[in-house]
């Protein structure tokens, strides 16, 4: 099986979990679960779940206690989703050809959904609780995932991003920190999860944390060089709208030649440090190269 193929067949696996694990759409409060679901059902990557389960496979992990937080790490990305594209954030009316979740069910309604989604991940992630002989480790998934998705990750690196925007000032130190919180919190969140789920010691935890700082950064700065290098036909989406809305980019921080020095570097690392484990696990190494290496 060649890499697409392969990649498709972890998607629709994923996505197969994923669907599983959606709400019911009934009783009084079935219009905020359908915004949830149709939030959730915009299609997408799904990476992150795709990341966990390959960390738990990784380390030998064979239980049904991943799924659920196949699930909830989804969520999670989807609610960020969800409000990013709110009137009072970004104020996007579509989201992956359709309708965003606001233009579609409302802006309180909308609100809501992204509320839900962030709740509901919980519940489903508590699940794990009686799928898995080791409950312990369902706990520390918990906390891992509630940090990484708090204020201590992505909610702290997007509310930098906010008022980077409003203040017009943004440092090198303060991209960065946007960088490793809003984009790379989640993936360093879903290999965490899955690593300790399957029972990898504390310092393989604490390498495959690196390795989704390194993924996630490099994989934000390579956005912005494509952002200025690339082309419509080739990305899939208009470029130069960071130029244009006056946003601060690791490219207009560094210049376009640093910024893709340092992504290099950035990216070799994190390829070599995912191949350095003793476990071996061919097809993450291969979508770690894939995503930091990207031309679109």
């Amino acid at each position: 099986m060649n890499w697409k193929d392969e990649m498709a067949e972890r998607t629709r696996q994923a996505e197969q979990v994923i669907q599983a694990y959606l709400p019911s759409e009934e009783g009084y409060q079935k219009h905020v679960i359908e915004a949830m679901n149709y939030s959730m059902l915009a299609g997408g990557k799904r990476l992150r779940p795709i990341f966990l389960k390959e960390a738990y496979r990784m380390f030998g992990g064979q239980e049904k206690a991943v799924e659920p937080f196949m699930a909830a790490i989804e969520m999670i990305h989807t609610y960020s989703l969800v409000h990013d594209d709110l009137p009072c954030m970004d104020n996007d009316e579509y989201r992956r050809g359709r309708k965003s979740t606001w233009a579609a069910y409302g802006e309180v309604m909308a609100v809501l959904a992204g509320d839900g989604l962030l709740t509901y991940a919980f519940e489903t992630a508590a699940k794990a609780f009686s799928l898995s002989a080791y409950p312990e480790r369902v706990g520390r998934a918990i906390g891992i995932l509630a940090k990484k998705a708090g204020i201590s990750g992505m909610l702290g690196g997007q509310t930098a991003d906010i008022e980077a925007e409003e203040n017009g000032e943004t440092g090198e130190e303060l991209l960065l920190f946007i960088h490793e919180n809003k984009t790379a919190a989640l993936i360093q969140s879903s290999l965490m999860i899955g690593a300790v789920l399957a029972g990898a010691s504390q310092e393989e935890i604490h390498k495959l944390e690196r390795v989704g700082y390194l993924v996630g950064v490099a994989f934000q700065i390579q956005d912005d060089i494509l952002d200025v290098t690339s082309s419509l036909e080739v990305l899939g989406k208009q470029t130069g709208s960071d130029e244009k809305n006056h946003k601060a980019t690791y490219v207009s921080q560094k210049g376009l030649k640093q910024a893709q020095e340092d992504q290099k570097k950035l990216s070799e690392e994190a390829v070599a440090l995912i191949s350095s484990f003793a476990q071996k696990n061919e097809f993450l190494e291969k979508l770690v190269e894939q995503l930091v290496t990207r031309e679109k």
